[in-house]
């Protein structure tokens, strides 16, 4: 006899089952207890007779393995639960640091990521990540769909991508190395090597001090980049259908999930408003009277704008364009004399995406590169490959924790991290 899930009891009514997983609950009646056992696709309600099974002892989160019969029981979750005949414990779990299996965890946030694998037995905290999944899986499936190859790109560089600046440094054998910032120069090499349409998932890290809700030193990346293009409008165009499309997996493969976080789904408009940067900040200081904006937004001006344009256009994302040269990263493919062919989109109030059109000329990269005071010597791997022929190209990269955790109304950006790395946090 094989083990079953919890969800798939209900297709088995009538007949002896195995059930395995953590014991989430016990309910003790006299002669009758309830206990309830989650595995990783639900709780099942499992009834024992106490007078020919001893529970004694029995304590939370320990595994169990229960035999018995699958029966209906319309008042229970599914309409099924299990008529046990032999409960034998897998493995008992000493006492609880942490108290799990409330309906929410009233926790502060460090006790909770202090006790990270606890608290994601707890259903609410684990349909985040599985949410997660579902938005990463989302993602790689509709650019597989458009002609995007999959790739997987270095984590420890010799350079930074943005001039050596919030680099973590490593020793590499006698050299010093860097863990990457992102994979932006190999997601252009990439594109350079003919396979056009690229993309990845991973890991980049930023060695910035700041200790906000907002931010992590390591964090995932849904990095993209695609060659051919006219500009920078046609990879917001992209985005904009990739969002949607990665949105409807989500809703489609983890309903229950989002149902139980009471999450708010927006709707992606079929054109997501824009706004040229500048256009932002003289809102920003008419309607609001935010002055001293220096060529960026800070958090509380995100928010604004986004405010002001779910107001005006009843949109949840706004793209803003055309940040300054001094703003943007030496490949940024610039606009005039001081702006640049590229956008941050704003969700909800915080940046979740940055991106734009990138120089695909190598003198013009070249010249860039001296502009933003930095030695094109140093980066000949990368600029080898525009000597031999680069199409125009963009992309963009989406924070994932960012993502998640606007999309289920999370306060802190940690929430959405399985394993949070902070400048005070390294373990677990």
């Amino acid at each position: 006899m094989k083990r079953i899930l919890a969800s798939e009891a209900k297709e088995f009514t009538g007949n002896e089952v195995i059930i395995k997983g953590w014991l989430h609950r016990i309910r003790s009646m006299g002669k009758i207890a309830f206990l309830l056992v989650r595995d990783r696709s639900g709780i099942i309600q499992c009834v024992v007779d106490t007078r020919d099974i001893e529970i004694k002892g029995l304590k939370l989160e320990s595994v169990v393995e229960l035999r018995g019969t699958a029966v209906k029981n319309e008042s229970v979750k599914d309409g099924v639960e299990i008529q046990v005949h032999a409960l034998n414990i897998i493995s008992t779990a000493e006492d609880l640091p942490i108290e799990i299996n409330k309906e929410a965890l009233e926790l502060n946030l460090d006790v909770l990521l202090n006790n990270r694998v606890l608290s994601m037995r707890n259903p609410k905290i684990n349909a985040i990540f599985k949410i997660q999944a579902a938005l990463a899986q989302g993602f790689s499936q509709y650019l597989t769909q458009q002609g995007f190859t999959q790739i997987f790109t270095p984590k420890i560089v010799a350079e930074g991508t943005e001039g050596g600046t919030n680099l973590f440094t490593v020793d590499y054998f006698d050299k010093k190395a860097y863990l990457a910032q992102s994979p932006q120069f190999y997601k252009q090499m990439m594109v350079g090597a003919g396979y056009e349409r690229v993309f990845e998932t991973g890991h980049v890290y930023r060695a910035e001090s700041h200790d906000t809700k907002r931010h992590l030193n390591e964090y995932v990346s849904l990095d993209l980049e695609m060659g051919f293009i006219e500009d920078e409008y046609e990879i917001m165009e992209l985005e904009t259908e990739l969002l949607r499309f990665m949105i409807e997996k989500m809703t489609q493969t983890c309903g229950a999930e989002l149902e139980l976080l009471d999450a708010h789904i927006p709707v992606v408009p079929m054109e997501i408003p824009k706004l040229k940067l500048t256009e932002a900040i003289q809102i920003l200081k008419t309607q609001y009277g935010k002055n001293n904006i220096d060529g960026d937004l800070d958090p509380e001006g995100e928010a604004l704008i986004s405010g002001y344009v779910k107001e005006k256009y009843n949109s949840d994302f706004v793209f803003l364009t055309h940040y300054p040269q001094s703003k943007r990263p030496m490949y940024t493919m610039p606009a005039g004399e001081y702006e640049t062919h590229s956008f941050d989109l704003l969700f909800r109030g915080l940046e979740i995406t940055t991106g734009g059109q990138r120089i695909h000329q190598y003198e013009k990269l070249k010249s860039n590169m001296l502009k933003h005071g930095l030695n094109p010597d140093n980066f000949e791997g990368y600029m080898s490959v525009f000597r031999h022929g680069m199409p125009p190209h963009g992309g963009l990269a989406i924070g994932l924790e960012r993502i998640t955790a606007m999309l289920l109304g999370l306060e802190n950006v940690r929430e959405a991290s399985t394993f949070p790395r902070d400048r005070n946090r390294l373990a677990p």
